[in-house]
């Protein structure tokens, strides 16, 4: 399989986990479904109850407050749906641009209200052959400014 098909098989399951557990998933579901029911010639409701059923699993472990219980349960729904995604786009390599499409409307890569940082590297001064190190809060990479202490 081409490394493009299995990176985003990779991130359309990372993505269809977050959507399962966000506030969005009704919205999310019917195309989720149809996109998967089309390929397999089944029917879209029961692929959405298939998807429902992980669904309810990542919630009743995000509920029970146990972060292992949780990772686990969201773990093994990303290798389970990553997986079939990767069997849909083998089949169907077409299907690919439908996959992103819907990924590009249904889980925007920024949150409304979160802020990105972008920094901008620059060595001056000619060639010497030493190495070049840059740091800074590595611990906090994904934290808002506003949340740092």
């Amino acid at each position: 399989m081409e490394p493009e098909l299995v990176a985003l098989a990779t991130t359309g399951a990372t993505a269809l986990v977050q959507l399962m557990v966000g506030e969005t998933w009704e919205q999310a579901r019917g195309r989720i479904a149809t996109f998967f029911a089309r390929r397999a010639g089944s029917d879209p409701e029961a692929v959405g109850e298939e998807l429902d059923t992980v669904r309810e699993e990542l919630l009743t472990a995000a509920e029970s407050g146990d972060e292992r219980t949780t990772a686990e349960a969201r773990d093994d729904a990303r290798i389970e749906w990553r997986a079939r995604i990767r069997r849909t786009l083998q089949a169907d390599p077409e299907a690919a641009a439908e996959l992103r499409e819907i990924l590009d409307q249904l889980a925007p890569t920024a949150s409304v209200g979160q802020t990105t940082i972008t920094t901008y590297n620059r060595i001056d001064g000619g060639v010497h052959h030493a190495p070049v190190i840059q740091s800074g809060p590595v611990g906090a990479m994904n934290t808002p400014w506003s949340q740092r202490s």
